[in-house]
């Protein structure tokens, strides 16, 4: 099975003026993040706003990207999740076709299915694909909460690996630990609750900060793992400003506009989110500042 890390980049989808995707971005941001502390890359996830790609861009960006890395270690996760079983099915099949490393399928939103129409959909994808598939767990943005005993059924099914998880309850996260096969890994979905996560079992992050601050957040991570639990510590409180900055307003609106600010703009999000406002860019400058990042 592969081997995906510790710690995996939520990449952004950069955007023209025109706020058409910029692919040449893309392919340089892929490789920055590949050589700053990502040992995979999610693309077309929240973060890269998938609600408002086009399938057309959505396969695209997985060629680009999956160029853009040939010869690094890094790997690709493509977010091939909906809310419909039949598209997550059709995209995940085309992920594979391209040459993703794997894919991630988040809880279908909106419809609110049942647990057992939660197991269904996991497995119906899993059946339609060899690849390595990661649940993910976003209760906030999709309307309904995995539960753990969901999570360990699905975790039996071969092809899941792992699981994102954005529930933001260490309880859960526990009780998900305890349920699940050793074999079956949980990062965290939230950079703030990394480290606090840890500690419960998980291995590592999929992360937004790691755009602005990869190779401390690896540092954190690996500190962790070799028992230096002072250092993580220290490293996690350092970043902690910056890991809730980046949520001051809807993902990935935030991340957007400090990429700007350390010389890497990515454009400004699409409609229906919009660009940081003056406010937000001052609170986001200061921590930046104090990062020493700008």
């Amino acid at each position: 099975m592969v081997d995906f890390g510790k710690v995996m980049t939520a990449m952004v989808t950069p955007f023209k003026d025109d706020l058409s995707v910029d692919y040449k971005k893309a392919e340089e941001l892929a490789v920055y993040l590949a050589n700053n502390g990502s040992d995979s890359l999610v693309i077309h996830g929240t973060t890269g706003e998938s609600p408002t790609l086009t399938h057309e861009e959505e396969y695209e960006l997985y060629r680009v990207v999956k160029a853009a890395l040939t010869g690094a270690k890094c790997k690709l996760i493509a977010g091939t999740g909906s809310n419909s079983t039949s598209t997550t099915v059709n995209s995940t099949k085309q992920a594979e076709k391209i040459g993703c490393d794997g894919a991630m399928v988040v809880v279908p939103y909106y419809n609110k299915p049942s647990a057992e129409g939660l197991y269904q959909h996991f497995k119906a994808v899993a059946e339609a694909t060899g690849l390595p598939l990661i649940i993910y767990n976003i209760p906030g943005r999709t309307g309904i909460n995995m539960l753990p005993e969901t999570v360990a059924r699905v975790a039996q099914i071969k092809n899941y690996v792992g699981l994102k998880d954005a529930a933001g309850n260490l309880d859960q996260t526990s009780a998900t630990r305890a349920a699940c096969p050793d074999r079956f890994a949980i990062w965290s979905g939230d950079d703030s609750l990394t480290l606090p996560m840890l500690a419960v079992g998980a291995i590592g992050v999929i992360s937004v900060a790691s755009h602005l601050v990869g190779p401390q957040i690896a540092e954190m991570v690996n500190a962790y793992h070799a028992g230096d639990i002072a250092r993580a510590k220290e490293l996690h409180l350092k970043l902690l400003p910056l890991f809730k900055v980046l949520f001051i307003t809807a993902n990935p609106t935030p991340v957007k506009a400090a990429l700007a600010m350390v010389g890497r703009p990515v454009g400004i999000p699409r409609l229906p989110l919009i660009e940081a406002g003056d406010k937000e860019k001052d609170q986001i400058r200061s921590v930046l500042k104090g990062l020493k990042l700008i």
